[in-house]
């Protein structure tokens, strides 16, 4: 005689607060979870990934402000480079300038009244080995075809509407 099956109760939500779970949409809350864990290991991973690339000691925030600014290669502004990282405290993003200037993979260069950023000829090299790194390791690792790469895509145009959300919250919280 076969044993009773035990009817597996569904999966609970994993969650960074349960007590933040809201009726309407634990989904919110899953993906919020999911968001904090991710993007704990992309920090980690571009701070290894840059170290590997001969940056040692550089902060999340100084990898993605010297690719930022190593991006085009257009001279930037530090309110463009705030603006477009969506970053409000620009003392932190003129911090992470300075240190980078202080590394010798980023300079200033004044014009009139305005100060401009842009990668040295070392910055853009380790900016390459960077990418030459992240292709061995992460790319490779992926092996995405069409169909994940549309996935991949289709989740970046979701985490941009969902920022746009979440700073439209922020704006509705400062007023309360």
């Amino acid at each position: 005689m076969k044993p009773a099956s035990r009817a597996r109760p569904e999966a609970e939500p994993i969650v960074s607060s349960a007590h933040l779970v809201s009726t309407r949409s634990a989904e919110m809350s899953e993906f919020e979870f999911g968001l904090i864990v991710a993007g704990n290991a992309f920090h980690r991973w571009i701070v290894h990934c840059m170290a590997a690339a001969g940056l040692r000691d550089l902060t999340p925030l100084d990898v993605v402000v010297l690719h930022h600014v190593t991006h085009r290669a257009r001279d930037k502004r530090l309110a463009d480079i705030c603006f477009i990282m969506n970053v409000e405290d620009t003392h932190l993003v003129n911090y992470s300038l300075k240190k980078l200037q202080g590394l010798g993979v980023v300079a200033s260069r004044k014009n009139g009244k305005e100060v401009t950023y842009a990668a040295t000829e070392s910055g853009r090299a380790h900016v390459q080995r960077y990418r030459e790194i992240r292709e061995n390791c992460l790319i490779d690792a992926l092996q995405a075809d069409d169909a994940l790469n549309r996935d991949i895509g289709e989740l970046a145009r979701l985490l941009r509407v969902l920022s746009g959300m979440y700073d439209q919250a922020a704006r509705a919280a400062a007023s309360l």
